[in-house]
C-alpha cells in the first residue's frame, strides 16, 4: 500500500510491489513492456525535437537564450575527462580563473554525468556529450514521472503517460533546456520520491536506506538545489499525509521502519557526500549566499497564467514577457491549465474516500507552498513590486534558502499539476463509458485537457550561430606559445557574454594531453579572497580588472580608447597577476542573442596595447613576456 491510496482497515503492512491491474486475472502478471517501450519512444522523440537545432550542428550551433551557460556545461564535460585520465579533483579546478582557481562544488559541477560521458567527450567532443546529456535529460524526466505516477497513484497508463510527458516538458523544463544540465535533470525528483515511498516496506530498511543514501549523493551531484527542493516537497507531503486522521494509525506504525531507514541513508549520504560539503561549505573560493539578486529572480504571479515564449501559445503571440529572462520561464502554465487542476482537485476530492483525501491535502499544500516561495521575498504583479512581505522573506537569510532563486520553486508546482493530472485523465479513462450527465462532464473535462495542454506544447529551443574553434586550438598550434600548465587567454577575456575561450579550453581537455590555464572564465565565485570571500555573497565570475573591461567594452561596445603608458603599467600587472603566457584573438567572437560583437575594436585595442601580432592557425597571436608586455611607449 502507498501513502498515495487509503490503507485498508484489515492491513497494517503494505505491500512492497504494486497490485495487479484491475480486471487482470489472479496471479496473473500484465505484459507492461510494450507500453513502457511506447512512452520511452515517445518521450525521446519529442526530447530530439525540442533540441533539434543543437542535433543538425552540434560545433557551430549554440542556444541563443544562454550561451554562457552552455559553454559551461561543455566545459565541465572536458573538465570530466580530464578528471578521469589525470586524477584531478573534481570539486576544485585551477584551470579556471588563474591563478586562483574555482570551486567547483559550490557551482553545478554534474560529475556523475560528467564522468559516464567521458568516452563520448573523448571521441566525439563536449558539444555532442552537452546536447546528448541534454536530450536524455528531458526524455529521461518525462519517463520517470510515468514510470512513478504508474506505480504509485494511477491505474492506467494512458493517464501516467499524459501526465509524464506534461512534467518532462512542461514550460518550466523547456526553458531551462536552454543550457541547464543540472535544473533539466526532472528525473531527480521522481526516482527520489519513489525511493523515499519504499522507506516503510517491513524488513528492508537497510536496503531501502542505503538506496536512498547513494541516490541523494547522486542527486547533489547533478542538480543540488533541485535535490533540495525535493526533499522539502517530501517533507511537506509526508508530515501533512501522516496527521491525517485516516491514515494516522498507518503512519505511526510505519514511523520506526522509517527512521532506521532514514538513519542508513543519513550514514550513507553523509559518508559519500563529506567532502564535497566541506568543499562546497568551507572549501578554497566558496562563499555565502547565491551570486544572483533573490530579489529579481522571484516569479511574477501573473506568469502563471501566461504562456511561455517556445510554446504554440507563444507562437501565435499569446506569451507576456513577465520573466527575467527566457532561460527562467518557469511557471507559465497559462491561464486554461491552471483552472483546470483547481477544477480536477475539487472534483477529485469530492469523488475521493478519507485516505485519498488525505493525499490530495498533502499533494494541494505542497503545491501552495511551493507557489508561494516561488513568489519570493516581494509580491510581483505584471512587473510591479508591490511592498507586501511574502512567506520567503522569513526564509531568505537560512542556509540553504540563501543559497536558492525563489523563481525555481514554480518547478516544484510541476509535479503537483503532473499528479493531479495523472488522477484527472484516470478517472476519465475509468468513466469511459459513463453515460447522461455523467458521460457529458467526462467528454467536457477530456476536451478541457487537450485544450489546456495544447497551447503550452513545446517549440524547439533557439539557436545560433557560434564561432568554429580555430586551428591554432583544434591543432595543438598554442603548445608554442604556452608551456604544460601555463596560461592562455582568448581576446575578450572570458565571461559568460564571451565564452569562446572557455570552451575552447574545454576542447583541449578532451583531447587530453598538455593542457593549459585562463584567466577569469564563467562560474560563480566569491567577490574577494579569504575568509571575507567566504562571508560575503557570491559574484558570476572573478572581479575584474581593469584589463578585463578595457577589452570588453571593445567587444561590446566597439568603444576604443587611446592608451596611455598608465594603460600599458596596468595590463603588464595584470598580465603578470594571471601568470599569462600569450593571447589570441579568433577571426569570430560569439555574442549572446544573435548579437554581434565588434571585433575590429578588440582587434584595434589589441594592437595598441601589445604591438604587430603573429597570424598562426587562422588567429592573430601575442606573445606576453610575463612582467614587461606590454612594454611602454
Amino acid at each position: 500500500m502507498s501513502v498515495a491510496a487509503p490503507a485498508p482497515a484489515a492491513s497494517a503492512d503494505p505491500p512492497s510491489e504494486p497490485a495487479t491491474e484491475p480486471g487482470a486475472k489472479p496471479g496473473a502478471k500484465p505484459r507492461e513492456w510494450p507500453v513502457h517501450l511506447c512512452v520511452a519512444i515517445i518521450a525521446i522523440s519529442f526530447a530530439v525535437y525540442v533540441t533539434s537545432g543543437l542535433w543538425r550542428d552540434p560545433f557551430t550551433h549554440v542556444l541563443a537564450d544562454n550561451v554562457g551557460d552552455q559553454a559551461f556545461f561543455e566545459w565541465l564535460m572536458g573538465y570530466g575527462y580530464y578528471t578521469v585520465t589525470q586524477g584531478a579533483d573534481p570539486f576544485f579546478t585551477s584551470l579556471l580563473n588563474a591563478p586562483l582557481g574555482v570551486n567547483l562544488a559550490a557551482n553545478t559541477s554534474i560529475t556523475v554525468y560528467t564522468v559516464l560521458m567521458t568516452p563520448v567527450t573523448h571521441l566525439f567532443g563536449p558539444q555532442v556529450s552537452f546536447v546528448t546529456v541534454l536530450t536524455l535529460n528531458l526524455a529521461g524526466s518525462a519517463f520517470a514521472w510515468y514510470l512513478f505516477l504508474r506505480r504509485w497513484l494511477v491505474g492506467s497508463a494512458l493517464a501516467a503517460a499524459v501526465a509524464g510527458l506534461f512534467c518532462g516538458f512542461a514550460p518550466g523544463f523547456i526553458s531551462h533546456a536552454n543550457g541547464h544540465l543540472n535544473w533539466t535533470a526532472g528525473w531527480v525528483a521522481p526516482v527520489v520520491i519513489w525511493q523515499v515511498l519504499r522507506l516503510r516496506q517491513p524488513g528492508r530498511w537497510l536496503r531501502n536506506g542505503v538506496l536512498l543514501g547513494v541516490l541523494l549523493a547522486v542527486g547533489f551531484s547533478i542538480a543540488a538545489e533541485g535535490l533540495f527542493y525535493t526533499a522539502l516537497a517530501c517533507g511537506v507531503f509526508l508530515i501533512v499525509w501522516a496527521v491525517a486522521r485516516p491514515v494516522r494509525r498507518e503512519a505511526a506504525e510505519a514511523l520506526p521502519t522509517v527512521l532506521r531507514a532514514l538513519g542508513v541513508t543519513a550514514v550513507v549520504a553523509g559518508v559519500l557526500l563529506a567532502y564535497p560539503l566541506y568543499m562546497h561549505f568551507a572549501g578554497p573560493q566558496t562563499f555565502s549566499g547565491t551570486g544572483f539578486n533573490q530579489r529579481y529572480f522571484v516569479e511574477d504571479a501573473a506568469a502563471y497564467l501566461s504562456f511561455p515564449s517556445r510554446s504554440l501559445g507563444g507562437f501565435i503571440g499569446w506569451h507576456a514577457d513577465l520573466a527575467p529572462n527566457r532561460t527562467e520561464e518557469t511557471s507559465f502554465f497559462g491561464l486554461p491549465l491552471v483552472l483546470l487542476m483547481v477544477v480536477a482537485f475539487g472534483l477529485l476530492w469530492r469523488r475521493s474516500d478519507p485516505g485519498r483525501r488525505a493525499t490530495l491535502r498533502a499533494v494541494g499544500l505542497v503545491g501552495i507552498f511551493f507557489f508561494l516561495l516561488s513568489l519570493g521575498p516581494r509580491l510581483n504583479i505584471d512587473k510591479h513590486e508591490f511592498d507586501i512581505a511574502l512567506p520567503y522573506s522569513a526564509l531568505v537569510h537560512l542556509p540553504l534558502f540563501n543559497s536558492a532563486l525563489p523563481i525555481r520553486f514554480a518547478l516544484g508546482v510541476v509535479g503537483v499539476f503532473g499528479i493531479l493530472l495523472a488522477l484527472l485523465v484516470d478517472q476519465l479513462v475509468g468513466r469511459r463509458d459513463a453515460t447522461g450527465a455523467g458521460g457529458v462532464l467526462n467528454r467536457t473535462l477530456a476536451s478541457a485537457v487537450a485544450l489546456s495542454l495544447l497551447p503550452i506544447m513545446p517549440l524547439p529551443v533557439r539557436i545560433q550561430h557560434r564561432a568554429p574553434e580555430p586551428a591554432f586550438i583544434a591543432d595543438g598550434l598554442w603548445k608554442q606559445y604556452v608551456p604544460d600548465g601555463g596560461t592562455l587567454s582568448a581576446l575578450p577575456f572570458a565571461l559568460n557574454v564571451t565564452a569562446d575561450g572557455q570552451r575552447w579550453q574545454a576542447y583541449t581537455m578532451a583531447r587530453g594531453g598538455q593542457q593549459f590555464r585562463i584567466p577569469d572564465g564563467y562560474f560563480l565565485g566569491p567577490q574577494t579572497t579569504g575568509e571575507a570571500g567566504k562571508k560575503d555573497v557570491g559574484r558570476i565570475g572573478a572581479p575584474p580588472l581593469a584589463t578585463d573591461w578595457l577589452f570588453l567594452r571593445a567587444a561590446w561596445y566597439g568603444y576604443v580608447t587611446r592608451l596611455t603608458n598608465a594603460d600599458r603599467a596596468q595590463a603588464r600587472a595584470d598580465f603578470q597577476y594571471w601568470g599569462l603566457d600569450a593571447v589570441f584573438l579568433a577571426p569570430e567572437i560569439t555574442g549572446s542573442d544573435h548579437q554581434t560583437l565588434n571585433r575590429s575594436a578588440v582587434e584595434a585595442t589589441a594592437r595598441d596595447l601589445l604591438g604587430e601580432p603573429e597570424e598562426v592557425g587562422g588567429v592573430l597571436v601575442w606573445r606576453i613576456r610575463r612582467g614587461t608586455d606590454p612594454v611602454d611607449r
